[in-house]
């Protein structure tokens, strides 16, 4: 049975929320959940240094608590607080415990374990309507950072004749896998990786991570991308776009598209060379 540490950070503003949530995957936290007055954090017991995650607060000026919890406990408090997402006519994402709705071109659903991306939160939002101004149509797509597999699973409801998705944490894979039965899906792969070093060629590129990691994979995703292929990008604040164009421009061309919510962003680019 794994165990998890639990961290609160309590009586914050939204703004420090958004920079928490941009930074902690660099400490080792993958699953986050936003509550009423700050933001709680999970990762497996062990795979984080608190030294770092003190020196962020202290930078931040704010304060956190901790507990450790067995995986059955985080199940149990997930679902009593996992509602689902509607994006209005067209895609409902829910958990086997919600009823489905009509009036949708896409339903979706997704176990609440650890792993990010539920539609929940800001980046995940934008990419799912990011995708479906994209044709996916018999393309072969690559979901780097796959978290909970829901971006995976609309490439192919939206016609894609194979995904690989791609992720470093083991609960995030078994997650994936689990969502896959759910969603009675055929046409995803999925695999456990740091890199994207074994990785296929595609035509249609999907990150939601981070700054950083979408930084130094950069020049990676370009050389998997075919000429003409299409890459969505999130997990960046509003001021990480400066500094994300300045490298992607070079190797994608200038964006084609860019979403924005409270005060997240998600840019779209077609590889012109």
């Amino acid at each position: 049975m794994m165990t998890y540490l639990e961290i609160h950070f309590n009586e914050i503003s939204p703004e420090t929320s958004d920079v928490l949530v941009a930074l902690l995957p660099d400490l080792g936290f993958s699953g986050m959940e936003e509550t009423t007055t700050g933001l709680k954090a999970y990762a497996t017991e062990g795979q984080v240094e608190i030294s770092a995650l003190d020196a962020l607060c202290a930078d931040l000026g704010i304060q956190y608590t901790n507990a450790v919890l067995q995986e059955e406990n985080w199940n149990s408090s997930w679902e009593s607080n996992f509602d689902p997402v509607i994006l209005p006519g067209k895609i409902h994402v829910r958990a086997h415990f919600h009823p489905p709705l009509d009036g949708f071109d896409h339903e979706i659903l997704i176990t609440p374990k650890m792993s990010f991306g539920t539609g929940h939160h800001a980046t995940t939002r934008m990419m799912l309507l990011g995708m479906l101004e994209l044709d996916f149509k018999g393309k072969e797509v690559l979901d780097f950072g796959t978290g909970t597999g829901i971006l995976a699973i609309l490439a192919e409801r939206l016609g894609a004749s194979s995904i690989e998705a791609i992720d470093n944490d083991h609960w995030s894979i078994a997650n994936v896998n689990e969502n896959i039965q759910l969603n009675t899906t055929s046409k995803i792969s999925v695999s456990l990786s740091e890199n994207l070093d074994d990785v296929r060629p595609c035509d249609m590129l999907l990150a939601n991570i981070n700054k950083h990691v979408l930084l130094e994979h950069a020049s990676t995703m370009s050389r998997l991308l075919r000429n003409d292929g299409f890459l969505l990008i999130s997990g960046l604040l509003a001021n990480d776009q400066v500094d994300i164009e300045a490298v992607f421009t070079p190797l994608f061309g200038k964006p084609i598209n860019l979403y924005t919510d409270n005060g997240w962003i998600a840019l779209a680019f077609k590889k012109e060379f």
